[in-house]
Parts: C-alpha cells; sequence; structure tokens
C-alpha cells in the first residue's frame, strides 16, 4: 500500500490532504523522513506524522442528515457545534468528504477511506451533488441560463449544472463544482438570498428518509455504486493538489 494510501486509511484526512503531509516532510518512516509517494510502508515499519504514530484503521463510510448551525469541520474556535458532536466519539478517526457550510443542511459522508474521498471530492471527476433550494422570492425562470453558462467566483467560472423548478420559490440545483458558498453566492448574485439549502444527493447516494441529525453506515451496495461512478484516481505525482471543498 503505497505511503498517501496508509495514511488516509489511519483517518489523516484524504489521499490529496495525505500528500501534502508527504510533501511537507511531516512523515517519517522508522524514524526518517519520508518524502517519497511511492513509499509502501511494511507490517512492522513504524510510521509517523508530527511524532504521533499513525495505525491504519478498517474502512468506513458513513451519511449523516447534518442540521443547520453545525460546522463541517473538527474544531473551531468560533463555533460550539461541529458534525462530530453528532456521532459516536469511536468514529473521532473520519473526517468529512468536502464540506457544507454552517447553514446548509442534509446529506455529508464521513469516512477513513482516502480513495473514495479523493475521487468524490477532485474537481476533475465531476461528480453530481444534488441540492433543494428555497429562496425568499418567486424565481425568475428567464435567470436560469445565466446561471448555467456560469459567473466569475473566487477567479473562477462558477456555474450550477442544472436547474429544476419545484415551486415559485422552490428549486432543485445541480452541482459538479466545489466553490466555497457556491449556490447561495450565485443566487445572491442574480438578486436572491437562500432561505434554506438541503443537499440530498452526492452520485448515486440519496439522503432518503435519514431524520435530521442522525446518521448510519453506508451499505456495500451503496459503496460499490460511488466506486462504480468515479475512475480511478491519477498517480499523486501527475495531479495538481486543490484545497478542501
Amino acid at each position: 500500500m503505497r505511503l498517501n494510501r496508509f495514511l488516509a486509511a489511519a483517518g489523516l484526512g484524504s489521499r490529496r490532504h495525505c500528500d501534502e503531509l508527504i510533501a511537507a516532510g511531516r512523515v517519517t518512516i522508522n524514524g526518517k523522513v519520508c518524502t517519497n509517494f511511492s513509499a509502501q510502508p511494511g507490517a512492522r515499519d513504524h510510521v509517523k506524522v508530527d511524532d504521533k504514530l499513525v495505525h491504519t484503521a478498517p474502512p468506513l463510510t458513513i451519511m449523516l442528515n447534518k442540521p443547520a448551525g453545525f460546522v463541517s469541520t473538527r474544531k473551531d474556535p468560533h463555533a460550539r457545534d461541529t458534525v462530530f458532536d453528532l456521532i459516536p466519539g469511536k468514529f473521532s478517526h473520519l473526517f468529512t468528504i468536502g464540506r457544507l457550510d454552517a447553514q446548509t443542511q442534509g446529506l455529508l459522508l464521513l469516512t477513513n477511506d482516502g480513495e473514495l474521498a479523493q475521487q468524490l471530492s477532485h474537481p476533475r471527476f465531476k461528480v453530481d451533488k444534488e441540492y433543494e433550494v428555497t429562496l425568499d422570492r418567486p424565481w425568475d425562470p428567464a435567470l436560469a441560463p445565466k446561471l448555467e453558462r456560469g459567473i466569475r467566483l473566487d477567479g473562477q467560472r462558477a456555474k450550477i449544472a442544472q436547474i429544476r423548478l419545484l415551486s415559485s420559490t422552490r428549486l432543485r440545483v445541480i452541482l459538479r463544482q466545489g466553490i466555497n458558498r457556491q449556490i447561495r453566492r450565485m443566487f445572491e448574485a442574480v438578486g436572491y438570498r437562500v432561505e434554506r439549502l438541503l443537499r440530498i444527493r452526492i452520485g448515486n447516494l440519496r439522503l432518503g428518509d435519514l431524520p435530521c441529525g442522525h446518521w448510519r453506515a453506508l451499505t456495500k451496495s451503496e459503496l460499490q455504486s460511488l466506486k462504480w461512478r468515479v475512475p480511478a484516481s491519477p498517480h499523486p505525482a501527475s495531479r495538481k493538489l486543490h484545497p478542501p471543498l
């Protein structure tokens, strides 16, 4: 197992994040700094990150129906509630696949499978993420083409892949990007305020009837469906590093 996959399996984050740890010289094998992405630690090797010994754990992925008011980071000095307060302490080694802002609700995945996290969050794979959007006033469908063509956010073109009207103020939208607060900011750019935002789908996985604030482990078939949906990741030496969603 390559070093970045070993670190991801130990719950250190996505493979992308583990590549950053390796490149920064924060990883040692048997007391020696290792910046070789191709290194494959053996069963008797001692792997440490910042002088802390790490161990691999069995792969686990859970879905959480995130309530509003909870942040998606493990610790936030400005926030009292994080999504890790909603899951058992035995899952403290998991990390989120992407993020939802504090007021956004719905489907959030937590895992220790770095390869799965890489494939679902990396921009090159363009995985569908579907949301229900409630606006502050009736939607003008004539504005949809502008959001589908895209507007400039953070120096890049932000697009909504698909917009479908549910009622005068409720929409279904599909994203294939992960720009910070993308949906809220895009609707603000055309004069609307998002009053409620709920993620209901990632790839082939739907939130379903999971109650708000509750979690459950993904089934084997759900995991296979997610992994089938996305092609294999590129070799770490050939891909660019991107900030987390």
